[in-house]
């Protein structure tokens, strides 16, 4: 196994283990449940963790089979309960700790019995309310990762658009995360998608898939199906490279995609131009040292062009585009924060979690994931398949 997965899976359990001790011993220890009744409670609690980091690495370490993809689903589901609790858990201690500090400041010995009473009373009175809350916040985040994606139209004011371009359209999807669960037959239904809104051009900005070529290549024959007038382009994402980035962006071009690997097109529409860039992902070179991450280097070489247009899998590419002449970079990767509250945690990390966003003289967009990867929950945000329209500004 890779020395940085394996620092990965050392780090991550460690986290895992604690998550997994804290819900313990504030939801399980104190409950009103018999000593088998919490033996039980624990064991299942830990199979979360256990079963999950099982799934992470069983795809690695042996083919992809059923039962892979069974584990995977129970294995992300149970991260995806865990991860639930745990906030749901802080927040009620929170509220807990309050309550008893303005209730004991006061209170004198004769009683002491009664607020130990009403504490006990409160903490698992609550304990009842987290697990019910819980269990709604999971099932509407997996009945919302159910329903798939939806067609998320915008507006992208141009300054100084040339008529030829004006509402020019752009079908972006992003993060699709082929694998496991998301098959061929889910691709296919999000390629008639795009095909629905007869895009001028298709953008795949990465993590298009997660697992082997050999494996998963076949289940991308629906992409062979995109049909757009001036073609559909790929940009790899940080998930390519965990299976091979160089050889998926062989394997993608295949399809009959353009593959933008810091490179350009130039499209020619009634003597408008415009110019398709595309860089490796942002942190490619950790993993490929030959694939920089260099929205310079794109332009190299480009012509003269009346819009240009940058894609790039993660946001933080602005940081390295800002200054260049380009007029809208498209992104992915955050999935617009595909769980709640954790996506909160992406605003320090990202400059731009979802949507379309000015910075200077260009304009980013972040789709927010056609599909989902881990627990197979999505709350709030909706996957989406985005129609991007250039109109004069």
């Amino acid at each position: 196994m890779d020395l940085r997965i394996l620092i990965f899976l050392t780090v991550v359990s460690l986290i895992l283990a604690l998550a997994t001790t804290f819900v313990g011993k504030r939801l399980i220890q104190p409950s009103a449940l018999g000593r088998r009744g919490r033996q039980v409670a624990w064991a299942l609690l830990i199979l979360c963790p256990v079963v999950g980091l099982a799934a992470f690495t069983g795809g690695r370490l042996i083919e992809r089979s059923q039962f892979t993809n069974l584990l995977y689903i129970v294995g992300f589901t149970g991260l995806g309960v865990l991860g639930t609790l745990v906030p749901l858990l802080l927040v009620r201690d929170l509220l807990l700790l309050f309550s008893r500090r303005r209730r004991s400041a006061n209170a004198t010995a004769d009683e002491q019995a009664a607020v130990l009473s009403r504490r006990q009373f409160l903490t698992r009175g609550s304990g009842r309310v987290v697990v019910g809350a819980a269990g709604v916040a999971v099932t509407a985040g997996v009945v919302q990762a159910a329903r798939g994606p939806e067609v998320i139209e915008v507006d992208v004011p141009i300054e100084g658009l040339p008529p030829a371009l004006e509402g020019y359209r752009i079908a972006q999807v992003s993060d699709l995360h082929v694998g496991p669960v998301l098959d061929q037959a889910w691709l296919t239904e999000v390629v008639a998608l795009v095909r629905g809104v007869k895009p001028d051009l298709v953008a795949v900005t990465g993590d298009l898939v997660d697992g082997r070529v050999a494996e998963l290549l076949p289940l991308l024959a629906p992409l062979r199906d995109l049909d757009a007038r001036d073609g559909a382009y790929f940009v790899t994402g940080n998930h390519e490279y965990y299976w091979d980035g160089p050889a998926w962006a062989e394997a993608v071009a295949s399809l009959g995609l353009t593959v933008l690997g810091n490179a350009h097109r130039l499209i020619e529409r009634d003597g408008a131009r415009l110019l398709v860039a595309g860089v490796h992902d942002y942190r490619a070179e950790s993993i490929e040292p030959t694939h920089v991450c260099d929205p310079a280097a794109a332009l190299e070489g480009a012509p003269a062009a009346d819009v240009r247009l940058l894609l790039a899998h993660q946001p933080k590419t602005l940081h390295a585009a800002r200054d260049l002449p380009y007029d809208l970079m498209l992104s992915g990767h955050t999935h617009g924060g595909q769980l709640f509250p954790w996506n909160l945690l992406l605003h320090l990390v990202q400059p731009v979690v979802a949507g379309l966003h000015r910075f200077g003289h260009m304009q980013v967009y972040v789709n927010r994931g056609t599909g989902w990867w881990g627990p197979p929950m999505r709350s709030p945000a909706r996957s989406e398949v985005t129609l991007l329209r250039l109109v004069k500004a």
